[in-house]
């Protein structure tokens, strides 16, 4: 049956196909296909939206035009499909297999795995993907984390940042000046008023645009309501830490 009701409408030339709202809609109506994200069936929109707030182009809207109406049946089809579809990364619905959310164990260290420093390089790394842009907010390894949120400066500036900072934490990485933090602040708000999160910790670098990555958590912290301890740590250019701040406790 063909209704008039509301639906999404895909602006394919400012979409870069990231998948972000694919993995938002939780009806499976968006697929990545050649590199853009688009409705695989009007059925399959019930036209409310969640994945708006998820593309950083802002290139999905609401429209309203005639459409094949919402069916629920079929959705639950789609749904099973693409549950199947999971345990095959090759044909995830955002077209890309390495944003896959998914869990990782920390890497065992043996006594040879040392750095010049003498700290241990194994890898500390317990989530993927790491890159706000891409993690979905979601994401089961968020449930009860701990979160390191860290401009992307400082891993290379540290050369002890797995064991100093990432040991026992879900790490998120981004950039506060080359990256556009409005959609950043939406989802770590939504992290944190859901998730339980039970602290966070920013990792940043002594340059003062580095600061906006702090900006940016206490906009989220105060937009979701959630009261949660938070830690900022800056490192100067050569991996020292030359400061330590302490709030929300």
């Amino acid at each position: 049956m063909v209704t008039t009701r509301n639906i999404i409408s895909i602006d394919e030339e400012k979409c870069d196909g990231c998948g972000l709202c694919a993995e938002a809609c939780h009806e499976g109506a968006i697929a990545i296909i050649d590199g853009k994200a688009k409705l695989v069936s009007d059925e399959y929109c019930d036209g409310l939206g969640d994945c708006l707030s998820e593309c950083p182009q802002d290139a999905i809207t609401i429209e309203k035009r005639e459409a094949a109406a919402f069916d629920a049946e079929a959705v639950a089809r789609r749904q099973a499909e693409l549950a199947e579809q999971v345990s095959s990364p090759a044909k995830l619905p955002c077209g890309c297999p390495g944003s896959m959310a998914r869990s990782l164990d920390p890497a065992p260290c043996s006594a040879q795995e040392t750095c010049s420093t003498g700290t241990s390089a194994a890898s500390q790394l317990a989530n993927w993907p790491v890159q706000l842009h891409l993690v979905p907010p979601t994401a089961p390894y968020l449930d009860g984390a701990d979160l390191l949120i860290a401009a992307d400066c400082t891993a290379f500036a540290a050369p002890d940042f797995h064991e100093r900072f990432l040991a026992g934490r879900v790490c998120l990485v981004g950039c506060p000046k080359l990256d556009d933090t409005a959609p950043y602040v939406a989802k770590l708000a939504a992290i944190f008023a859901s998730k339980n999160i039970p602290s966070v910790e920013v990792v940043r670098m002594e340059v003062p645009c580095c600061g906006g990555i702090v900006r940016m958590v206490e906009e989220a912290l105060d937009a979701s309501g959630a009261t949660i301890p938070l830690t900022v740590t800056t490192l100067g250019v050569r991996g020292d830490v030359v400061g330590i701040e302490q709030s929300g406790e």
